[in-house]
């Protein structure tokens, strides 16, 4: 079996030269959900992603998947110049980010899967628009390729759309041994997405639920971690859903029932608004700067440092032979 790697932008790294991981941000994002609050300035998200640097983290995942604006070039360009280490996603969000006009909604799960195969293998296009899109290149010119899959559902709903790009992944993920990163509404229908992607293959203990603590239910949390799958939070800064003080609260319980090691954390700033590079608050640095410090507080040190790097590491690692 060939070594463990994690896929970033500008190559492939050894999983212990990872670092402390921000597990769900954007650099770059444009959706209809979003009108005005698009993420498409290069030179705006290279401060963003330094200042993220700069508040204690070594690498991120920018969680954009394909036909949401996402830029490869820019990305591998924001990581070369700022030294943060970069893992891309590919995939396909939940169907309301898309346009009805848009044409992936034409696309059935075997071109799908086939897309999403050859941007962890080949790959990204550099225009996802593009009729016949070549591939992004880094600035050292090699392929940028991504190294997670994504795909998203609605409030306790999965439709046809969302249910194809399941499949996809599942397909995607046994080609490729790409973790699978999906948005939950709240949390809901957790158990149904495992169930899906586990009769399809994929283990649990290869999937992350984002945006698991949007419902601070310690007891389902439980649950999906006995299962094996990763539990994003990512929720900070949000007090209009939920304070900082609930998800302190949460992840405390978490780590007291012995579940610290399925826990991974992020920022998922995602809006200009809410950048301090476009002239929002509170920004990427928020979570390294105010969040964490009183995070160690609550749980300690060593449990910090699981979520951020051991559990960053082990979920993004590749074992299967990769180009």
């Amino acid at each position: 079996m060939p070594s463990p790697i994690i896929r970033t932008v500008l190559g492939d790294v050894a999983p212990e030269a990872l670092g402390a991981t921000n597990y769900h941000e954007h650099l770059f994002q444009v959706t209809p959900l979003l009108p005005g609050d698009e993420l498409d300035s290069e030179t705006a998200s290279a401060r963003e992603a330094a200042l993220l640097r700069d508040s204690g983290f070594a690498a991120m995942i920018d969680a954009t998947p394909f036909g949401l604006g996402r830029r490869p070039e820019a990305v591998a360009r924001i990581s070369a110049a700022t030294g943060l280490t970069i893992v891309a996603t590919t995939g396909r969000h939940r169907e309301a980010h898309y346009a009805a006009c848009d044409p992936t909604r034409e696309r059935g799960v075997a071109e799908l899967s086939a897309g999403f195969v050859a941007d962890i293998a080949e790959g990204m296009p550099a225009d996802d628009a593009a009729e016949a899109p070549r591939v992004a290149r880094s600035p050292a010119g090699n392929p940028v390729r991504a190294g997670v899959l994504k795909g998203g559902i609605d409030y306790w709903k999965i439709s046809a759309f969302e249910r194809a790009t399941l499949d996809a992944l599942a397909i995607a993920h046994a080609a490729t041994g790409a973790a699978v990163m999906i948005h939950l509404e709240f949390c809901t229908a957790a158990h149904e997405v495992l169930d899906l992607l586990g009769a399809a293959g994929v283990r649990a203990e290869r999937v992350v639920l984002a945006h698991a603590d949007r419902s601070p239910d310690a007891g389902l949390h439980g649950e999906l971690a006995a299962r094996g799958a990763y539990l994003g939070y990512d929720g900070v800064a949000r007090q209009r859903t939920r304070s900082d003080a609930e998800l302190l609260d949460l992840t405390e319980q978490l780590v007291s029932a012995g579940y610290g090691d399925r826990v991974l954390l992020g920022g998922d700033v995602a809006r200009s608004s809410r950048f301090v590079a476009y002239g929002g608050m509170p920004g990427m640095a928020y979570l390294g700067e105010r969040y964490l410090p009183r995070l160690r507080r609550t749980v300690g040190d060593a449990a910090v440092r699981r979520m951020l790097v051991d559990n960053a590491a082990a979920l993004l690692a590749l074992t299967h032979e990769q180009g």
